[in-house]
């Protein structure tokens, strides 16, 4: 085994993860300001499980004897409309499964039983059958095109609600 390539799938897998964190909060911020309590909450939510993968793939590389490091995998894309960020949001969640099925081939083919497990169980995160990532997001899309601003209406009731200063149940 060669360390040294596991541990640049494994930051590139952390850039990748961390980008998703920002975008996440990014947009859990502004459907919040926009009266989308449920989306909001939702986006909040993968964005700490996607801090969790974080977490796993430093530890990964620093047993590895790696750097961390900590960059993202590029800017946060400036959407703020709830369609578009469902939409942006499932592309990103099958872009990261294609990437990790890829990144755990080559970790295999470099003798990383360990860090091909990981990648497999980030997989499993992200299009598992009990609330995966991809799932979630898409529900609410087609849920928006079904029932259109009704749907986002209901959102928005749900959170004006809400008295003022009491937080939003997650």
């Amino acid at each position: 085994m060669e360390p040294q390539k596991s541990i640049d799938l494994l930051n590139k897998a952390v850039a990748d993860e961390l980008q998703a964190v920002h975008q996440y909060m990014y947009w859990h911020f502004h459907l919040d300001d926009q009266g989308f309590a449920p989306l909001s909450a939702l986006l909040r939510r993968i964005a700490i499980m996607e801090m969790g993968h974080v977490e796993r793939l430093a530890e990964r590389i620093l047993f590895l004897k790696g750097d961390v490091k900590m960059v993202t995998a590029g800017p946060v894309q400036l959407i703020n409309e709830p369609a578009d960020i469902l939409a942006m949001a499932a592309k990103m969640e099958n872009s990261s499964v294609h990437d990790y099925n890829k990144s755990a081939l080559e970790c295999s083919a470099n003798a990383d039983a360990v860090s091909k497990q990981l990648f497999e169980s980030l997989v499993v995160d992200e299009e598992s059958h009990f609330e995966s990532h991809f799932d979630l997001f898409d529900k609410q899309l087609d849920n928006i095109k079904r029932f259109g601003p009704s749907y986002l209406a209901l959102q928005s009731f749900e959170s004006s609600t809400r008295p003022t200063g009491q937080a939003q149940a997650e």
